[in-house]
């Protein structure tokens, strides 16, 4: 019987644990940290043999492969004992797709990946298909291949899953951008992150379909490097594609197979900025792809509701609105925020930093931002980038006193922002935790 090790007992180690059962595997489960109570009762159902709070070196060097949770780095001691023994480290998608003949929808990016894989689902949900969500939202893929038996899933995966991905194959690869992120996990080479992200087409052929930004520049650079046979379908806003999706006067239009006619206006749609008509070209791509009607895509363009801590509207007070974007862990995705607002902002700002470049989103913070409030352990670089430009810097040390002085900043009209740029590990658990404390925060003012 084959030995499967697996690390991390959260959503997609203890899915891959139960498929691994199901498929007669003899399977350990490890997790440095402690298992939350609802992980346990899965594994004990199941009869899943597992350890927390530890890492026991020989129940674990004596598998056969080992799927690891994303959050552990290749660099941990553990992972290259592992593969100096030779033993193979892969991700739970990967081991998942062995077992499933759906057809995979495949969305990667620095920035819009949730909100796009949500879209996606929200079109073919509505288009009566039998789908799944997976990934970095939704159940974990391979609980869904052990449990339920869907034709078709849309996968959102960071560039740390994709690298433990290998014989996997995307049907559908979606590409949205590739900014600075995450720069720690790839020796600060933006060349290995782009390449990483980049691994969402490996084993693609000409059968399959490959989207991407055209107006993205990293990732137009690397589109014209490799050789790509998939049939590609760029999407952009600023120039006329063939065979993908663009803007014709502010008429959304996707182009496949020549069917040129304009989808909708761009003002139908629910999710507003200029970064959501990506992603909404995207997703509506996808959407033709699988030969989903048109007035179903308008529909679903048009009533889908955003993900919470994404651009999520929480209250106004005293005429002043309050909008929590905890889920902006990079500096890009800050400047999308600051981009998609129509008033003055007060921006908290602040958190742990991935080696992050504020110089990005001077040009926003100098026409939008009145005052900034720092939430974070150690601001001094975004004091030092900013205290030329915004007046009033202050600094707090949780989200109940980040919103009582961002209040006090505020005027009538304008915007308080939550956009860390940063993740948030310093004073909270993940960036739920930080939109939630938030959140509860403004509703007791």
């Amino acid at each position: 019987m084959r030995r499967l090790v697996i690390l991390g007992a959260g959503e997609s180690g203890t899915g891959a644990a139960v498929l691994a059962r199901q498929k007669g595997f003899d399977v350990f489960l490890s997790d440095k940290g402690k298992i939350k109570e609802k992980y346990k009762t899965i594994l004990s159902n199941y009869g899943i043999v597992s350890e927390e709070e530890k890492h026991t070196e020989k129940l674990i060097v004596n598998a056969d492969e080992v799927i690891k949770s994303p959050g552990i780095p290749d660099k941990a001691e553990l992972i290259l004992k592992l593969k100096q023994l030779g033993i193979p480290v892969i991700s739970e998608i990967e081991f998942a797709g062995r077992y499933s003949k759906a057809k995979m929808i495949c969305i990667t990016g620095s920035n819009g990946k949730t909100t796009t894989t949500l879209l996606t689902y929200h079109i073919l949900k509505k288009a009566g298909l039998n789908v799944g969500l997976a990934g970095n939202v939704g159940k974990s893929l391979a609980l869904q291949v052990a449990e339920s038996n869907h034709d078709y899933y849309v996968i959102e995966l960071s560039s740390f899953q994709l690298d433990g991905m290998y014989q996997f194959k995307a049907d559908i690869a979606v590409l949205l951008n590739i900014t600075p992120d995450h720069l720690d996990r790839y020796n600060y080479e933006l060349q290995k992150y782009a390449d990483s992200k980049f691994r969402v087409i490996q084993n693609q052929t000409s059968a399959d379909a490959f989207i991407y930004c055209i107006d993205d520049t990293i990732t137009a650079a690397e589109v014209n490097k490799k050789i790509i046979p998939a049939k590609k379908y760029p999407f952009s806003i600023k120039q006329i594609v063939e065979q993908g999706a663009c803007l014709r006067e502010k008429q959304l239009t996707i182009n496949i197979n020549q069917t040129n006619q304009p989808l909708m206006s761009i003002q139908e749609l629910a999710l507003q900025g200029k970064h959501n008509i990506y992603n909404s070209m995207a997703a509506g791509i996808v959407a033709r792809l699988t030969e989903v009607r048109k007035e179903v895509i308008r529909e679903s363009l048009s009533d889908f509701q955003n993900v919470e801590h994404r651009l999520e509207f929480v209250t106004k007070v005293n005429g002043v609105d309050f909008v929590n974007d905890s889920k902006a862990t990079n500096v890009n995705s800050t400047w999308y925020a600051l981009e998609s607002m129509e008033s003055q902002v007060v921006l908290i700002l602040g958190g742990v930093d991935k080696g992050n470049d504020y110089g990005m989103l001077m040009d926003m913070v100098k026409e939008k931002v009145t005052a900034i409030v720092c939430l974070g352990v150690d601001n001094k670089k975004i004091i030092k980038t900013f205290q030329s430009v915004v007046p009033n810097i202050v600094e707090t040390g949780s989200a109940r006193e980040a919103v009582a002085a961002s209040l006090k900043l505020a005027k009538k009209g304008e915007t308080v922002l939550l956009s860390p740029a940063c993740a948030s590990f310093d004073l909270f658990e993940n960036y739920e935790d930080r939109g939630h404390q938030f959140k509860a925060a403004v509703r007791s003012l």
